[in-house]
This record gives structure tokens, sequence and C-alpha cells, in this order.
């Protein structure tokens, strides 16, 4: 793999704000930890964040499997071409760790790093929500993350320690190289339309258990073809041993 490295650190505290389009909502505020600042000299990776972060809702944010927000530096170019009305300076997705090197066909789940003195595990992608939208006033910003895959992802950290921006990413271990989060995005996305590979994907262990557990709903399919999925799965894995 290439070299990488953590191009800038971020934290930032809880905000609550007035919303700019209450057409979705009868709510005049919202609350959010989105907006990052970056910070110099070493900081302390935590199990559960880094220190001095924090998270807004923790049911969709932060937490052990979602401990640090990692955004891909060369996507800035990106947004700052589409988008070119926005000053967007690192930070601006709300990631705590903008890096260089990698990127979301490149990485895949279950990936571990050494970062800094710590060790961290890709744990899944992240999904923008729409507080993005309500951050930077792009009504479909959302989607607009969604459909061009520049995502970034979340990890989990195995060991705490201290990084910096300039420390460098080394990958020790791949233990699932065929789920890229690039993978990942499309199978979580068309999940209706190809439960086997959403079955598949549920069984990685490395993946956070929210998304197992997503992958594996089967309200939108007849459980009898769920079932199939399932037997035809078990019997591929049987003849691969």
């Amino acid at each position: 793999m290439k070299e990488s490295k953590i191009v800038s650190v971020q934290v930032g505290q809880v905000k609550t704000l007035e919303r700019m389009d209450t057409k979705k909502s009868t709510n005049k505020t919202w609350t959010t930890g989105l907006f990052k600042t970056p910070i110099r000299g070493p900081v302390l990776v935590g199990k559960l964040n880094l220190e001095g972060d924090e998270q807004a809702n923790l049911l969709v944010h932060g937490g052990i499997h979602k401990a640090i927000n990692v955004y891909p530096a060369e996507h800035y170019l990106y947004w700052r071409q589409r988008l070119p009305h926005l000053e967007m300076p690192y930070g601006s997705f709300g990631e705590n760790f903008t890096t260089s090197g990698l990127l979301e066909d490149e990485v895949c789940i279950g990936d571990v790093f050494k970062a800094g003195t710590a060790i961290v595990q890709i744990s899944q992608p992240r999904q923008p929500c729409w507080k993005l939208e309500q951050r930077w006033g792009v009504r479909d910003f959302k989607l607009q993350v969604n459909q061009t895959g520049r995502t970034g992802w979340y990890l989990r950290v195995l060991q705490e320690g201290y990084v910096e921006a300039g420390s460098a990413i080394a990958l020790i271990e791949r233990p699932f190289p065929q789920w890229t989060i690039a993978r990942t995005n499309a199978i979580i996305h068309n999940r209706k339309t190809d439960p086997l590979s959403a079955w598949a994907l549920s069984r990685c262990t490395a993946l956070a258990p929210s998304w197992q557990q997503n992958l594996r709903i089967t309200k939108w399919l007849p459980k009898t073809i769920w079932q199939q999925c399932v037997r035809f799965g078990k019997r591929m894995s049987k003849s691969l041993r």
C-alpha cells in the first residue's frame, strides 16, 4: 500500500444552533458535533473518542465502533470544485482524522492500522446524515456524498495511544480484503436487489454489529427468498473450504 498519513486532526464540542431550513421539521434548533477544528500537538486516542471531542447523538455517532471519523484529504479538491462558494477546510465533514493515501476502494472492513502510538481498526463506512446539509446549506448534500461514494469511514480503537497531524498510518493486518469500503457502501445501498451479498457481508465479524443487524433485516424481502440465500451461502462456504 502507498504511504499514508494523518494530514490533520480535529476535535469539537457539541453545539445547539438555529435551523436554516424548518420545512422538514418543526424544531427550530438542532444539536450537532459536526463542527471540528484542527488541533496541534499529540492528542489521546481513547476507546470512545479523541480527547476533547464530543458527539451529539450517541445512538448514531460515537461509541466503541465509531470512536473516530475518518475522511480522505483527496476528496476535498472534488468538493471545493463542485461547491466553489463554500470554504471547506479540513474537518468540514465532521471528521477527526483527515488522511492522505487511503481511499474507499483501497481500504477494507477489519483493516488494522498503527496510527501514531495507537492501534485502530476500520469498523464501517460513514453514512452521512441530514446534518451535513444543515451545516453547509446544501439541500441534497447527503445524497451527493452517498452517490459519489466519498463517504469516509469509522475506526474502533484496539489500543489507546497518541496521534498528531503528520503521524504515519501503517497497515498491520487485513483479514477481510474482499470487503472494501466502496463495496460495502454498494451492498448496503443495493441490499434489496442483492440479498446474497448482503447476507455474506453480514457475516464479516469485523463489521460493526449495527451494520450486521441492518443487513440481516428481512422486512423488505420475502422470508423464503432470504432463507434460500442463506442456504446457498452456506453451501458456497463449505465448497470453498
